[in-house]
């Protein structure tokens, strides 16, 4: 059964750093583009950064860009998001998520606050 599992959330003050990670089982992990999301009650679905199978192509969104690096390592099964210059409004529900696979995972909080 395909999973993917978040961990590393927790609290950080504004201007803070953070990385939380995602593990996949189930599936042949480097076939798959990987996004990294977020949700919240107000803004709904926001999908943060993107990266590509194999040639580890990356993709931001504006909020986030110059910010936030996502990566892949392909033989752990593992993506990382690492988020730096943290704000309040980066408090979210982060989720991975195999893109076309149909596979998320139930996501990581991560609150910025003083």
């Amino acid at each position: 059964q395909a999973q993917l599992t978040e961990s590393g959330g927790g609290l950080v003050q504004p201007g803070g750093s953070l990385t939380i990670s995602c593990v996949a089982s189930g599936y042949p992990f480097s076939e798959y583009n990987i996004s990294w999301n977020r949700r919240t009650p107000t803004r709904g679905r926001e999908r943060v950064a993107t990266i590509t199978s194999r040639d580890g192509i990356t993709n931001y969104a504006e909020a986030v860009k110059g910010r936030f690096t996502i990566s892949r390592d392909n033989a752990e099964n593992t993506a990382y998001l690492q988020m730096n210059d943290l704000k309040p409004e980066d408090t979210a529900v982060y989720y991975c998520e195999a893109v076309s696979r149909g596979v998320r995972g139930q996501g990581t909080q991560v609150t910025v606050s003083s």
